[in-house]
């Protein structure tokens, strides 16, 4: 992981989230069997990222209308990152990802990369 971004996750002043569409992504690759190495409920996963220090962000109706602010592109149509993306645009946010797809988005969404 990137070190500045380490250093921004474990700054207990710098507020960092973790979203509600993240935890319904993470139930459905449970479900259909891509995430074996992650056997803990979802309930478990939200517990442990809130006593962690993180944030919850539900979601909100602003957020699904910001979806269409966000870029189509032909490559990217994961909903689940657009949902994303679309969140951290209409929250002003940065988004922290190791996905490079997210780099079509960067002249619309604050992106930082861990590589």
């Amino acid at each position: 992981m990137n070190t500045d971004i380490k250093r921004i996750l474990e700054n207990v002043e710098i507020p960092v989230y973790f979203s509600q569409i993240s935890l319904y992504e993470i139930a459905i690759k449970q479900k259909i069997g891509k995430l074996p190495e992650a056997p803990q409920t979802i309930t478990e996963i939200h517990a442990q990222l809130l006593k962690d220090g993180y944030n919850f962000l539900p979601i909100h109706n602003a957020h699904i209308e910001a979806y269409n602010n966000i870029n189509l592109q032909d490559i990217h149509r994961d909903p689940f990152d657009r949902l994303l993306l679309a969140t951290a645009y209409h929250e002003k946010m940065t988004f922290i990802t190791a996905d490079s797809k997210f780099g079509f988005y960067t002249h619309q969404v604050e992106i930082l990369f861990c590589n």
